[in-house]
């Protein structure tokens, strides 16, 4: 397919709510754009759909860009992202961008779901106990960072702030990333996405490019990862982020 053959197919992914509007009075910006977002960089590389539709939905939450998001999340379920997928990743996302911020986009979601005749609560993804979540939690971590890594998080944290490296352990890994309903792979995948989208988290986002390596990610992966945010987070950050990659990876 063509990249206007894609561009003309995927309308409905990128920015449908300005877009068409500004069609009318700044019609060389849309076509410059969708030419390049619609035609170009989704030409590019090997994402199987879902997964290019579940990093670009993380994105807008991370940026934030509620008034484009239940377009994107239509058609990432028409694309068969899942309803629990969908909502994991705004749960996930509330462990980078805060709860207020996210809770802006799950009640977007379940708008959309239930407009589309799902019923709510979802079935319940939560595979960790009060007495078991920091455990579960801190062999996660270590898994996914290493447990040499994990170690020195411990080590080096101040005493009156070592709390925060157990809350990661029990919170952000126990209750939160040991949940079912995405595989390591994808939440990986959703992390190093929010991270490179917010800026200013080279530090995180170098963790996470190890990490991906460690769940199954390889530097070719990323890289498509990376470039199908470009349209959306623009290229100092795009570039930024690659900067990273290559600081973890050689080429």
């Amino acid at each position: 397919m063509s990249p206007d053959d894609l561009a003309r197919t995927r309308r409905d992914e990128f920015l449908p709510a300005q877009l068409a509007a500004l069609a009318v009075t700044d019609p060389e910006l849309v076509d410059t754009f969708e030419r390049f977002a619609l035609g170009e960089v989704l030409g590019h590389g090997a994402l199987d759909t879902p997964v290019r539709l579940m990093v670009q939905l993380a994105a807008l939450i991370a940026l934030p860009a509620l008034r484009e998001y239940p377009a994107l999340l239509g058609a990432a379920l028409e694309a068969g992202v899942t309803p629990v997928e969908a909502k994991e990743v705004v749960y996930q996302a509330a462990l980078y961008v805060g709860l207020p911020r996210a809770l802006d986009f799950i009640h977007a979601t379940n708008e959309v779901l239930t407009e589309r005749g799902v019923a709510l609560p979802l079935p319940a993804q939560s595979t960790t106990t009060r007495a078991d979540r920091a455990d579960t939690g801190l062999a996660l971590e270590q898994q996914n960072f290493g447990r040499e890594t994990v170690d020195n998080f411990f080590a080096a944290a101040p005493a009156d702030q070592v709390h925060i490296q157990h809350y990661v352990a029990a919170h952000a890994f126990g209750d939160n990333l040991s949940r079912s309903g995405l595989d390591a792979s994808m939440r990986e995948l959703l992390s190093l996405s929010l991270l490179v989208t917010m800026g200013g988290c080279e530090p995180q986002v170098k963790l996470h490019v190890a990490a991906n390596l460690r769940v199954g990610n390889d530097r070719a992966r990323l890289v498509d990862v990376i470039t199908q945010l470009l349209p959306y987070i623009g290229y100092p950050r795009t570039l930024n982020a690659l900067r990273v990659l290559n600081e973890v990876l050689e080429a």
